[in-house]
């Protein structure tokens, strides 16, 4: 029998597992135009969304995971999700989306590999004070899911919307 982990202790852990095939789902057939629109200049395309799950898998989440794991009350260095985007670098977002499930495997194990106690433990956030490490295993799920809605919303509002002729009456979209 595996030795217990906060993976199981954890109910949000399958959002964290089915990420990745989710949006890989969503964006089966997606075309290169609909990765790469942007509503307007200070909003994300879906390509730049991907860029920053694979980014923040590792800078926001992981790194935390471990120093809070390995160290007493760690300091934990706030996170500049736009820093990402300020050379102006062009995603592929496909590309993005197998960096981020490479590294979601990887933070998976990270996770089944801790024990339940673990959960407990904490560490002082730059701006946001003393978290514990479920806190921020939850955070995790909860940003999964937001990112996985704005893709969804960022997908139909480009590709469907437009086309959508006197249809378009009975919705509201928000990309």
């Amino acid at each position: 029998m595996a030795a217990p982990s906060i993976a199981l202790a954890f109910r949000g852990f399958e959002v964290l597992e089915r990420t990745p095939s989710l949006l890989r789902g969503i964006l089966k057939g997606v075309s290169k135009d609909d990765l790469d629109w942007q509503p307007s200049p200070e909003r994300w395309s879906i390509s730049m969304v991907l860029a920053h799950l694979a980014d923040v898998e590792v800078r926001g989440f992981v790194s935390r995971f471990c120093a809070i794991a390995d160290q007493e009350n760690p300091f934990l260095p706030s996170y500049d999700q736009l820093e990402l985007f300020k050379s102006g670098k062009k995603f592929d977002g496909l590309a993005e989306l197998d960096k981020f499930d490479n590294l979601r495997r990887d933070t998976l194990a990270l996770l089944r590999s801790l024990p339940p106690e673990v959960g407990k433990r904490s560490g002082k956030h730059e701006k946001l004070g003393i978290l514990t490490f479920e806190q921020l295993l939850n955070e995790f799920a909860f940003h999964d899911l937001g990112h996985t809605r704005q893709i969804i919303e960022l997908h139909r509002s480009h590709a469907f919307y437009p086309n959508m002729g006197v249809f378009q009456s009975y919705y509201k979209i928000n990309p």
